[in-house]
Order: C-alpha cells, then structure tokens, then sequence
C-alpha cells in the first residue's frame, strides 16, 4: 500500500472549508505551487520546495512534490466544490506517495498539501480542516516546519 493523505473526503463532514471564492483559493495554490518550484524555498530547512504543477482548471489541481529529505514524489490533487446554497465551498486534498516504504511518512504527506495551504495565508482566510488519523496517517504529530 502507498503512504496516502486525505485532507478532506467527499463526505461534507471531512472537509476543507473557506470562506472566500473558490478562484481565489484556486489561484493561490496555483501561485504558491509555482512559487515553490525549486530547491532555494528549502534553504532554510523544511520541505516548501520542489512542487511542479502538472494540470489546473476551476475545479481540480494536479501537482507533485518532490521529497527533499527522502527523494521521494508524491502525487497531489486538490478538487475544489462549491457548497450549495453557501458562499463557502469545500477542497478535497490528497497526496500519495510514490513509493510504497513511506506509509509511516512521519506527516509527509498531510504536510505536503497543508504546507500549500498555509504558504500564502489560506489558513488565515475562514478556513476549516476537516481531517483525522483514519483519513491522514500522522497528521495529528506531523511538524510541518520540517516535513
């Protein structure tokens, strides 16, 4: 099995919530995703670095990331969908590790995608995690400062 992070499920009660357009957040991650292309966002330590965008549309992210520490990619995607009847809407967030070892990834994978999200401030903006042990290995000790 590969080491793999849900966010968010489809189900509304294990989501991501923002209370701002849906474009806007989509811009950002698309922003902070280009913005940590190389290696130089990882000088300092941590893993802000080396994500490659592979796809984007006005529902649906598609990135990878490549592990500075371990040398390993994971496979990342954020759908976006707009909550009926709200001005908030929910992302579903999911990152898969490439390879198989890292299924104790020590938070890799939650990082990977929360890292994103809070490199611009999305955290700041209305923002709500829905996520637990069952759907993110580790997310509740994960040190995002490092991985």
């Amino acid at each position: 099995m590969l080491g793999i992070c849900l966010m968010a499920t489809a189900d509304p009660l294990h989501a991501q919530l923002f209370g701002i357009p849906c474009q806007d957040v989509l811009i950002v991650l698309v922003n902070q995703i280009k913005a940590w292309r190389s290696v130089s966002g990882c000088i300092a330590g941590g893993e802000k670095c080396m994500y490659e965008l592979i796809s984007s549309t006005p529902s649906c992210i598609i990135a990878k990331h490549t592990s500075r520490r371990w040398n390993t990619v994971q496979d990342l995607s954020f759908d976006l969908v707009p909550t009926e009847g709200s001005s908030v809407f929910r992302v579903t967030g999911i990152s898969v590790s490439e390879t198989w070892a890292m299924l104790a990834d020590k938070g890799t994978n939650y990082c990977t995608l929360y890292n994103l999200i809070e490199g611009r401030g999305l955290v700041d903006v209305g923002y709500k995690e829905f996520t637990n042990e069952w759907i993110c290995l580790e997310h509740s000790t994960a040190n995002c400062t490092i991985y």
